[in-house]
């Protein structure tokens, strides 16, 4: 305690900073040990009108790279496709995180004269990757660590890159995998792909044929996403569906393909020749409903000729996402 002689009509205060502190009043006419004590005021002692009243602080909502919290219409991706390590499996394997942010922003910017809203970079990043053996699990899937793929969605997040966490499900469910990255799906920036054409029903095997998903699984996915944003108070998430035959994805009809957490986009994967891969275009866009979100993939080895971006850009509808694999 702090005593202070002043004049008689003089009050000194000391105040502590403690869950019971208390105002200690020592005046020079006291009597010694008198104290006089006062509650230090609470936030119920100031009004909301008070001058003295703290502002409430309402944190920004989190946007979506490129602004906003809803995908289309506002944005067009463009994306490299792979696993990292790996470049066999894609361009983006071909570097590290940092060399190929700088890589995808570079052709991203080749789009953006083509493009009537802002361009977005993004990683498909392979994060289940399908196996001709078992594995211990026995799905013919292997799956990738969360250690391993959060420092290129950490990066990413920074760069204003949006990340897609591409599943290769083998006998596994889509939603089961998915469930392994709930940690990294938190993020603002990361949605789902889905690539059916390596899924497997019980019995079969690895290349045996082209693989195909029920709609009732693509719900599932949904389901979960929608749930991590309505948690985490997130923008809506991509949810992109590959296809390159209609039998990939059966049911597509009873898919919900928009709602305020989850937008569904359908990419057409189909590669070979100009002739070859505007057939297949039209066939997946065909059967779809007027508006759905269409994807487009150039391949740098399988297509041949491979599609400028200008000529990419000439597809109608023209894509809102395009991949480079």
């Amino acid at each position: 305690m702090i005593h202070s002689p002043g004049p008689p009509t003089c009050s000194r205060y000391a105040a502590a900073a403690a869950a019971a502190v208390m105002a200690l009043l020592l005046t020079a006419g006291c009597t010694a040990g008198a104290l006089v004590a006062q509650p230090a005021p609470t936030t119920s002692d100031v009004s909301a009108d008070s001058p003295d009243a703290p502002e409430a602080v309402v944190p920004e909502p989190v946007e979506l790279p490129g602004g906003g919290r809803q995908l289309f219409p506002g944005r067009r991706l463009v994306a490299l496709y792979g696993h990292p390590g790996s470049p066999g499996l894609g361009a983006l394997g071909e570097q590290g995180p940092d060399a190929a942010i700088d890589r995808v922003r570079h052709l991203a910017a080749q789009y953006q004269e083509f493009s009537d809203v802002p361009v977005v970079p993004t990683f498909e990043l392979i994060a289940t990757v399908a196996h001709q053996a078992p594995g211990p699990d026995g799905d013919y899937s292997g799956e990738a660590s969360v250690e391993m793929l959060r420092p290129w969605v950490e990066k990413a997040q920074q760069a204003g890159v949006y990340v897609l966490l591409d599943l290769q499900p083998g006998r596994a469910r889509f939603v089961e995998q998915a469930k392994i990255y709930a940690e990294l799906l938190e993020f603002p920036n990361v949605g789902l792909a889905l690539d059916p054409e390596w899924k497997l029903e019980p019995g079969q095997y690895p290349l045996q044929r082209v693989g195909s998903v029920d709609a009732v699984e693509v719900e599932e996915v949904k389901a979960l996403l929608d749930g991590i944003v309505t948690a985490g108070d997130l923008p809506q998430k991509l949810l992109l569906l590959h296809q390159f035959q209609l039998q990939m994805v059966r049911g597509l009809e009873r898919v919900e393909l928009s709602q305020p957490g989850v937008q569904v986009l359908v990419h057409m994967d189909g590669q070979g020749g100009p002739a070859a891969k505007e057939e297949t275009w039209a066939a997946v866009r065909d059967a779809l409903p007027l508006g759905t979100p269409l994807g487009w993939k150039n391949f740098y080895d399988e297509d041949t000729p491979m599609f400028t971006p200008a000529e990419t850009m000439l597809r109608q509808p023209q894509p809102l996402m395009v991949s480079y694999q």
